[in-house]
């Protein structure tokens, strides 16, 4: 099926998941549906070949701005349903699906940005494969201390209705934030590490905002982690610094690609 007739039907059945999952929020079940499950099943393998057949192009790989969004956002909905074996993430996915369904529909019609690459070095794979998985677990935890930003200010002000009713305990879910924060990290490690040992320059007046703005990110997020396994950090000192991090991550990354590909380009 061609992905101009695949993307809406992934969209829709991304929000038809998103739908039911707040519906089912709203009742205060605990565990997700299995309907929601499989109707998430099937849109990521929609996605998936949308996001395959938009960035093999020609024999090459294509990593354009709206072609890796939509790539990211399969890969942090992988993790999301894989995490659900251990965790109970299936919240975040009412923020997940309609961002999922939006970034196919870009990627599937919007132009291309990027000029398709024919060849990349193993060192190189590892470096844009690790980045990905980095920047998608630390998507999550981003999502994830937002929640406990939200749930640890209705307890302060003892309002035990609304949200508070349908999240983990305050306690679950700081351990389930530093667990992908920790995740995030060793990935951000790897990525970093792979880019100085496989990028020519690193440094290179095109990569200097993103590798700065990674590397405070990567100092941030490992202060972060110190600070809570040797002071005891926790709630809103971890979602500010977890906040402050994702977005100098996202600037890094998506800023970059946005000045190079679409700003600059156009100028």
């Amino acid at each position: 099926m061609p992905a101009t007739i695949l993307a809406p039907v992934c969209a829709l059945l991304y929000l038809a998941a998103t739908g039911l999952q707040l519906l089912h929020i709203s009742q205060q079940r605990q565990q997700i549906d299995r309907i929601v499950f499989g109707l998430a099943l099937v849109a990521l393998l929609c996605h998936a070949a949308i996001a395959l057949d938009s960035i093999l192009v020609d024999g090459g790989i294509s990593l354009g701005f709206y072609k890796i969004s939509a790539l990211m956002f399969l890969v942090i909905n992988v993790a999301c349903i894989i995490s659900l074996a251990r965790r109970p993430l299936q919240n975040l996915l009412v923020v997940l699906f309609p961002l999922s369904a939006m970034s196919v529909l870009v990627s599937t019609y919007a132009p291309e940005t990027a000029v398709s690459s024919t060849r990349l070095s193993g060192g190189m794979l590892m470096h844009i494969t690790s980045s990905i998985l980095a920047y998608a677990v630390l998507t999550l935890a981003a999502i994830q201390s937002a929640l406990v930003s939200v749930q640890d200010h209705q307890l302060r002000h003892r309002h035990t209705r609304g949200v508070v009713q349908i999240l983990p305990p305050l306690q679950l879910m700081e351990k389930m934030l530093f667990e992908l924060l920790l995740i995030g990290v060793l990935l951000l490690t790897v990525a970093i590490i792979s880019g100085f040992i496989f990028i020519e320059d690193i440094f290179a007046q095109h990569l200097v905002h993103k590798t700065v703005l990674t590397l405070i990110a990567w100092i941030l997020f490992s202060v972060l982690l110190w600070g809570h396994y040797q002071l005891g950090w926790r709630s809103q000192t971890a979602v500010r610094l977890t906040l402050a991090g994702f977005v100098l991550l996202m600037l890094a990354f998506f800023g970059s690609k946005l000045a190079l590909e679409l700003v600059l380009k156009r100028g």
